[in-house]
Order: structure tokens, then C-alpha cells, then sequence
């Protein structure tokens, strides 16, 4: 990522004005530098060569005083613009992230993408606040303090501008020679806390499983290995940090060290009079203090670089094109899936898939572990585009295909249970939906009705993200209500029996019947063969092995 990387201002809209904002305040620190330098050193002049008294100094110690007030009001501003600057650019490329990832679909998720993209949109693009807050503002003012400085010193003293431009560059030259090494340890270091986070992610979700195993304590070593990994590389940065701080401080220090050389031999030998000498001294370091402070803050903000980075890679996939026709009333149109196959790692799964789901009815997808079922849901919701073979939707204005179907207006339509229910945050009023009478018609049907009878606040009680504070069980039964008092006339259930016992079976079987009843459509996908009973068409989906394709 360069220092001010267009593709930040394109997807972080909130960008545009910080940076602006922040030229703005860094010409006008620029010019409060050279009036406090100029103020300063006519003050001293005045006192130390004329012996003039405080009386005769007071004006300018009454501007020098102004213009430090001025300086510490353009800081605050500029602190407080920064941090709100921060938290909206990173909400922003958050979204971006997130509504990328959702449009690339579930197959770049699953080829391994997901993990790193959720660690990237959490504890990556925090990394940018010190990009935003410290390193940024500094870049401004070195692109005009800087040389507004140095344009002042030659107007001043031309030797002392020669020496202060032959010192500058180098600079800049430690700087990019220290950041690129500081750049790769920062992505190594990213990489490793995604590939943490992934393991993590992955421990919490299977940990029940682990339990019941005995195995919950295996994955600790790799985790700990991991932690450590993560460890020694942000530890290496913050090293070269200190090192690179070292040699611009000492760069600096000498730059700035020639210039009161050569100043004090031509003020002994008369060649420079004490004012001029005194404001060149006192803006030399100026010259030098915004080019430090972006090389001491590079460091800082090096992660939320490599954080940036990852995010425009997310966001500069190509995504796929989405139609514009719009949706068919689902009530009234028939589903047909027509050869549909999706490649896999070994193979086709689903191969040459031929369904026919028409309003009102039950269909059920059978078939092994593997075959592909939850890949032909992803593809009847539109989730995914198959490699053979289209969706069409035969609906009262005649055929169209799926994929020239705006999506958004399709989804409205679809009700849709995948095996782990999301359960936003919120009362359970709130996330099943509906009036009160509906609801309690719906709990009853789904023996939510039992679980509401066991928490102190009913219908009120708060859940966590996903549904915390439920079991499994009841995460369910409160997926089920919800899918019943949806008003979507296509409803798919993915294996929605998969974590409940018999009477959990027995509350899915009555909700499915339900569903037919109100005339709605129903797809499933199911193993058990009470679920395949209670359908009015069973379709079995097969694999491709991959030696059988080629």
C-alpha cells in the first residue's frame, strides 16, 4: 500500500474529507511554525543585541503565545477529526469486506478465504486507527511544513537551505530501506494472526465435539505454537522500529547540528546577524520533525497497512454479475433445476442434477455424505453459480434463468434454515418476528412454547450473537418459529434435524406440515427417513468422482 493509497479514498468515501481536512490544518500549521520561529527569534534579538526590555519585547511574546495557542487548537482538532475519521474509514472498508465476500459466494469463502477474511474484518483493520490517527496527519504536514519551512530558510540564509537540502534526502532513503523490511515482517505477522484466529475459530466451533471426545485439550499445543509465532514477529517489528527511530534521530540530530556550525562561525565573523541566525536555528528542526515523526509512526500503523492491503485484495476480486430482471411471485412459479453439476476438489458434486420444484409441495434432497446437497440449496438460493447446467424459474409472465434475476428481490422471497441457524442479537420477540397471537400460534406448533415457559422473561429475554444463552436445540426450535411466521413462499430447510432428538423431529415434521398447509413450498434436505416420508417428492443427488468426469 503506498503512503495515500487511492483505493482508500474509492471504497472509504469518509476518507476524502479527513484528508482534505488535514491538508487544510497543515498548511495552517505550516504557517504557525514560521510565524512562532520568526516571533521567537526577533524577541531573542531584540533582548540579547539591542537589550531591550520586556516592556519592548511584550508584542512579540504576546504573538509567540498566540501562535502556541494556535498550534495546540490545530492539534486537538486534528486529534479529534482523526479518531472519527478512523472509526468510519474502517466501519466502511469492514462493510465493503464483508458485502464483497458475500457477492464472491460461498466457493471463495471455502477455499480457505472465510477464517482469514473474519480475522480481517475484527482484529485486522482495528490495526488502521494508528494509520489514520498518527501516521497520515504526520505525512501531510511533511508534504507542507517541510518545504514551506525550507522555502523560508532560503529566503533567510541560502547556506543554511543548501545544507538542510542536501541532509533531506537522506532521509526518505532510511525510511523506505527500513519500511520495506518492516512491511514483510508486518504481513508475516498478519498471516500469523489469521492463521491463529483460524485455529481458534475453528477449536471454539468443534469444542463440544472435542468434549465429548476427550480431545479438547489437543489443539492447545498448536495454539500455543501459533501464539508464540505471532509473538516473536510483532516483537521483530517493534525491534526494527527502535533501530530505524535510532538512525533518524541520529540523522536528524547531525543535519541540524551542521547547520548551527555554520551558523555560529558566520556569526562570529559577522557574515549573519544574530535575528536571521536565531530563526534559521530555530526552524532547522522543524525541517526535520515531520519526517521523523512519519518514520517513528510508519512503524505504528505498518500492521493496519498490511491489513489495507489484504482488504483491497478482497476488494478488487472480480465479482459476479448479478441480473436485473426482476423476481417471479414464488407463490406461483415452478423451480427447475436443468442438469446442474458443480465442480469440487475431487470431482462434480452435484453431477447433472435434474429437479422440478413446484409451489405448495415438499420436496426432499437425499443422497450420501458428499453428494452435494447443501451445494444444490446454495445453488437454488442463488448463492452459488453452477459450473453445468442453470436454474430456471417458470412463472406466470413465462421462463426466466436465475442468474439474470436480481438476487435481492429473489431473496425476499426464500426463507431459508442452513444447519446452524444465525440468531441475531435481540429479544426473542424481536428476532422470530410477527404479532404476539402469531407468535404464540407458532411457539405452540414448534414447542418454542416449552422453552419460552422456562426463561424468566419470555418473549423479552435477550439472546447473544448466534443465539448464546439457547441450546442447540432450542436455537432451532426459535429458527423453525421463525421460518413459519415468515411471509416467503419458498422455504429450505437444510438438514434441520441434524441436532435434535425424537421430539425435535417430531416438532420439524409437524412445522414442514404446517408449512404445506398454508401453501407454501418447501425444500429439504435429509437424511432421516421420517423427514423423506413427509415429502411429496424425493429426489437423490449423486457425485462425479473426478477420473468418471475427465
Amino acid at each position: 500500500m503506498r503512503p495515500l493509497d487511492p483505493r482508500l479514498l474509492r471504497y472509504a468515501h469518509s476518507t476524502r474529507g479527513y484528508v482534505a481536512l488535514t491538508a487544510g490544518l497543515g498548511v495552517v500549521t505550516a504557517a504557525l511554525v514560521v510565524g512562532q520561529a520568526l516571533l521567537l527569534a526577533h524577541a531573542l534579538g531584540r533582548a540579547v543585541h539591542d537589550g531591550a526590555d520586556l516592556a519592548a519585547v511584550s508584542p512579540y511574546l504576546a504573538g509567540l503565545a498566540g501562535v502556541v495557542a494556535a498550534r495546540v487548537l490545530v492539534t486537538g482538532l486534528q486529534e479529534r477529526f482523526a479518531h472519527r475519521a478512523a472509526s468510519r474509514a474502517v466501519g466502511e472498508l469492514r462493510d465493503a469486506v464483508v458485502g464483497r465476500a458475500v457477492e464472491l459466494g460461498p466457493r471463495y469463502l471455502a477455499a480457505g478465504h472465510g477464517p482469514g477474511i473474519v480475522t480481517l474484518v475484527t482484529r485486522g483493520l482495528d490495526a488502521l486507527e494508528p494509520y489514520f490517527v498518527r501516521y497520515l496527519p504526520q505525512l501531510v504536514l511533511a508534504a507542507t511544513v517541510t518545504p514551506g519551512t525550507v522555502l523560508v530558510v532560503l529566503g533567510l540564509d541560502w547556506v543554511s537551505a543548501l545544507i538542510l537540502l542536501g541532509t533531506i534526502p537522506l532521509v526518505p532513503v532510511f525510511m523506505v530501506l527500513v519500511g520495506r523490511l518492516t512491511q514483510g515482517r508486518s504481513e508475516r505477522g498478519l498471516a500469523t494472526m489469521q492463521r491463529l484466529g483460524a485455529q481458534v475459530l475453528d477449536l471454539v466451533a468443534g469444542l463440544p465435539t472435542l468434549q465429548a471426545l476427550g480431545r479438547e485439550h489437543g489443539p492447545a499445543a498448536r495454539v500455543r505454537a501459533l501464539g508464540d509465532a505471532h509473538r516473536r514477529a510483532a516483537m521483530g517489528t517493534l525491534r526494527i522500529a527502535f533501530l530505524s527511530g535510532m538512525v533518524l534521530e541520529l540523522l536528524t540530530t547531525l543535519s541540524v547540528a551542521l547547520v548551527a556550525v555554520g551558523i555560529g562561525l558566520r556569526l562570529v565573523e559577522g557574515h549573519l546577524d544574530l535575528v536571521t541566525g536565531l530563526a534559521v536555528l530555530v526552524l532547522a528542526p522543524e525541517v526535520f520533525l515531520p519526517l521523523r515523526q512519519v518514520g517513528a509512526q510508519f512503524h505504528a500503523a505498518a500492521d493496519g497497512v498490511a491489513a489495507a492491503e489484504q482488504a483491497f485484495a478482497v476488494l478488487d476480486e472480480p465479482a459476479p454479475a448479478r441480473g436485473s430482471a426482476p423476481a417471479p411471485d414464488l407463490a406461483r412459479t415452478t423451480v427447475r433445476l436443468v442438469g446442474v453439476g458443480v465442480r469440487a476438489t475431487d470431482g462434480t458434486a452435484p453431477a447433472g442434477l435434474d429437479a422440478t420444484v413446484r409451489p405448495g409441495t415438499v420436496v426432499a434432497l437425499t443422497g450420501p455424505s458428499g453428494a452435494g446437497k447443501t451445494t444444490a440449496v446454495e445453488v437454488l438460493l442463488g448463492l452459488l453459480r453452477p459450473d453445468e447446467g442453470e436454474v430456471l424459474l417458470d412463472g406466470p409472465d413465462g421462463v426466466v434463468a436465475l442468474a439474470e434475476v436480481d438476487l435481492d428481490a429473489y431473496w425476499s422471497q426464500v426463507a431459508w434454515l442452513p444447519q446452524r441457524p444465525v440468531l441475531e442479537p435481540g429479544t426473542l420477540a424481536e428476532v422470530v418476528g410477527g404479532d404476539r397471537a402469531a407468535r404464540e400460534r407458532a411457539a405452540a406448533l414448534t414447542g418454542l412454547d416449552a422453552v419460552l415457559g422456562a426463561l424468566p422473561a419470555g418473549w423479552d429475554t435477550t439472546l447473544g450473537r448466534g443465539g448464546a444463552g439457547l441450546s442447540v436445540g432450542q436455537r432451532q426450535r426459535v429458527a423453525l418459529t421463525r421460518a413459519l411466521l415468515s411471509p416467503a413462499p419458498l422455504v429450505v430447510l437444510d438438514e434441520p434435524t441434524a441436532h435434535l432428538d425424537a421430539t425435535g423431529e417430531r416438532v420439524v415434521l409437524d412445522t414442514v406440515r404446517a408449512l404445506r398447509d398454508e401453501g407454501r413450498t418447501v425444500v429439504l434436505v435429509a437424511h432421516r427417513a421420517s423427514l423423506t416420508a413427509c415429502a411429496d417428492v424425493v429426489l437423490t443427488v449423486a457425485a462425479r468422482p473426478a477420473e468418471v468426469a475427465a
